[in-house]
């Protein structure tokens, strides 16, 4: 039997995957072809809802999809692919339990995707969260809504101070889009929290160059600046952080301050499976070499048997007329790679022509919290409600299946009526926090109950009187 193996379920994969059922149905019904998807998670994050997810706008589990829910003829490997190599035709995994094994197949797709670019200053690896994960989005949510509730209770000084600060890293869509969301929901905090004044709160943005959201043109990048200013945040462009230890930040102009919630999404770097852990070629950035018909390598020397696409990979964007242009890693790429890398895989294998990789921009829409928004289209920009509604409507219709569009949509429209769920479950990161004290606390009073009496001491016999 053919095996062909998907390294990763991210948008890429998973749509990759998804593809492939649909296209070798008949050859996985005899039994001639396997599809297997190895990831360490089993579904796949639409990564665009995620700063909604921060806001409570957007339910964790809808922004979402499982894999076993619309993966019915992939097998699903529960685990990490540690290494590729590619002349043994392996992939090594890594399960959740167990000691790592070797995985062998006929074709391999990497869609492994990027992970969060940390640099080595000091306090972040201890204080920082990113925001590349649902658990991730969740935690944020609840951090913030946890210091509301320890800061209501709080006299003012540093400790309420820190509370109620908020510092993100990094200007890209991430970092804009979840720190204006959490902007967004901290003023409306403030409705339900009477003991809090919105001029209480502090929000700080850095980002190392001078403007943020690079993806749009330079005047509505400037407009989103005084968009988050107008609404009371500390925008520090061209600014880097050079200290997190003990929570306090510090920055490369001088200014420190502590902060109850440190944010990091500044981009992407090369998944180290693809960078560095595999015998296929890739970039100096440690991406992988990739063809426009997706196969990896180049037009000169191809790999055969050999795929990839999504964020981890370097794809030339032929609708750009600039030599040498790679595709941006956003969703509207890495979905539409995956559906060509499908159809260019069946075709190849059935001894047809593959077609290039070509999507031209459908333009750059961002969130700046509840009502407000960005979007631009060569030369069209749109600001505002409009906006921030194109934002949605795209959104909800580009998550795939019709199943979590229409889960979106419920959760909006009851969001509409009732305004923002602002109930925090942090005490979720620690399940059993509460039992191990009531059972601690059971075990404490049996053990005082049932522990044998302790005899009376004997009375004194009095002795011999002394002279005083």
């Amino acid at each position: 039997m053919e095996r062909i193996v998907v390294v990763g379920g991210g948008y890429a994969g998973f749509t990759a995957a998804r593809e492939l059922e649909k296209r070798l149905r008949r050859e996985q019904r005899r039994g001639e072809v396997e599809v297997v998807l190895v990831d360490p998670r089993p579904y796949m994050t639409y990564q665009p809802f995620l700063p909604e997810v921060v806001a409570g706008s957007v339910e964790a589990r809808h922004a979402a999809v499982a894999h076993r829910g619309h993966l019915r003829r992939t097998r699903l490997v529960d685990g990490t692919v540690e290494r590729v190599d590619h002349a043994r035709r392996t992939v090594v995994v890594r399960p959740r339990s167990g000691e790592p094994y070797d995985l062998t197949y006929d074709t391999v797709v990497v869609t492994a995707g990027a992970v969060t670019r940390v640099f080595a200053v000091p306090g972040v690896a201890e204080h920082a969260i990113g925001m590349k994960h649902v658990e991730e989005a969740v935690a944020i949510r609840d951090r913030m809504l946890t210091s509301f509730d320890r800061a209501a209770s709080l006299p003012p000084g540093p400790e309420r101070e820190r509370l109620l600060t908020v510092t993100f890293v990094g200007g890209g869509f991430s970092g804009v889009e979840g720190f204006a969301e959490l902007l967004s929901l901290a003023h409306d905090l403030t409705r339900v929290y009477p003991e809090i004044d919105p001029a209480e709160l502090r929000f700080h943005l850095v980002e190392r160059t001078p403007r943020l959201l690079p993806e749009v043109t330079e005047r509505p990048g400037r407009w989103v600046v005084r968009e988050l200013e107008r609404r009371g945040a500390h925008v520090h462009l061209e600014t880097g952080i050079v200290s997190a230890e003990g929570g306090v930040v510090t920055l490369s102009t001088g200014e420190s301050f502590a902060t109850g919630l440190l944010v990091w999404t500044a981009g992407n770097a090369a998944n180290p499976v693809v960078a560095t852990h595999t015998d296929l070629p890739v970039d100096a950035r440690g991406y992988l070499v990739t063809r426009p018909d997706l196969r990896v390598g180049t037009v000169d020397d191809t790999v055969p048997d050999a795929w990839a696409a999504g964020d981890g990979a370097a794809v030339p964007d032929l609708a750009v007329p600039r030599p040498g242009a790679l595709t941006v890693p956003n969703a509207q790429h890495a979905v539409r790679q995956g559906r060509r890398l499908a159809r260019n895989l069946v075709a190849a294998r059935r001894g047809l022509a593959t077609r290039p990789y070509v999507h031209g921009s459908l333009g750059v829409v961002a969130t700046l919290g509840l009502g407000s928004g960005v979007f631009e289209y060569r030369r069209l920009v749109v600001r505002g409600r409009l906006a921030w509604l194109m934002h949605r409507g795209y959104h909800v219709l580009a998550i795939p299946t019709g199943e979590r569009t229409a889960r979106v949509l419920a959760v909006w429209a009851t969001g509409a009526l009732f305004g923002r769920d602002v109930v925090s479950l942090a005490a979720v990161q620690r399940p059993r926090a509460a039992f191990v004290a009531g059972a601690t606390a059971a075990a404490a009073a049996t053990s005082a109950t049932t522990a044998p009496a302790r005899p009376a001491p004997e009375p004194a016999v009095p002795g011999p009187l002394r002279a005083a």
